[in-house]
């Protein structure tokens, strides 16, 4: 695999999650760049394509270029299957989580990049990097992220969530797992996306975010 996962996120230092988080902004505003002309040509050729799949394809040419493309029989090269939701397949190598994301949620590959900078501001103790694409040519292409893993850890109960997300400036709204503050709202923040470790510490695993 010519993708490189051999450093452990947590000896990655501010710095260089600074840079990571300027790196998945450039890499959604290429593909961004890339799909409108992919459309466009498209048209032009008298084509019809969707502008999911010309994202789609402009982000499997993009990983192709770049050394970022994992074919989906490499998959499992990331780690142990570990349980998965409805939007992540989740591997885990080590103190790290690989996370292969459906978009099922997002519904576009910028959606969700731009949602993972928003997350790693927030949430920096659960920062996302982004490793690159998984899929099948020319049919499916899925982002996969990195994250640390939180080890011996258990679901938060929903007043842990609260007590945690007033701590850090946020305020509750009348939906279940729903905050937000002058800037941000957050939700799906239930007990299967937020974990306590041993020592009582908090951590968002995973939410929707979109900035207000």
């Amino acid at each position: 695999m010519k993708y490189d996962l051999s450093q452990p996120i947590s000896q990655r230092g501010i710095g260089e999650k600074d840079a990571e988080n300027q790196r998945i902004a450039k890499i959604a505003n290429e593909l961004r760049r890339r799909s409108q002309i992919y459309e466009a040509e498209s048209e032009a050729g008298q084509e019809h394509v969707t502008r999911f799949d010309a994202e789609l394809r402009s982000a499997e040419s993009y990983a192709k270029e770049k050394g970022m493309w994992i074919p989906m029989d490499e998959v499992f090269d990331l780690g142990l299957p570990g349980a998965s939701g409805n939007e992540n397949d989740i591997y885990t190598r080590e103190d790290t989580v690989f996370k292969v994301n459906n978009l099922l949620n997002s519904g576009s590959i910028v959606n969700l990049l731009e949602k993972v900078i928003l997350h790693n501001s927030i949430f920096p103790d659960t920062f996302y990097y982004f490793i690159g694409f998984a899929g099948y040519d020319r049919r499916s292409v899925m982002p996969v992220l990195q994250q640390d893993l939180v080890k011996d850890a258990q679901p938060a109960t929903p007043i842990e969530i609260e007590t945690y997300m007033a701590a850090i400036g946020f305020t509750k709204m009348n939906n279940e797992g729903r905050f937000a503050n002058n800037m941000y709202e957050v939700w799906d923040l239930v007990p299967r996306n937020v974990l306590k470790d041993k020592d009582g510490d908090i951590y968002v695993v995973d939410a929707e975010i979109k900035r207000l």
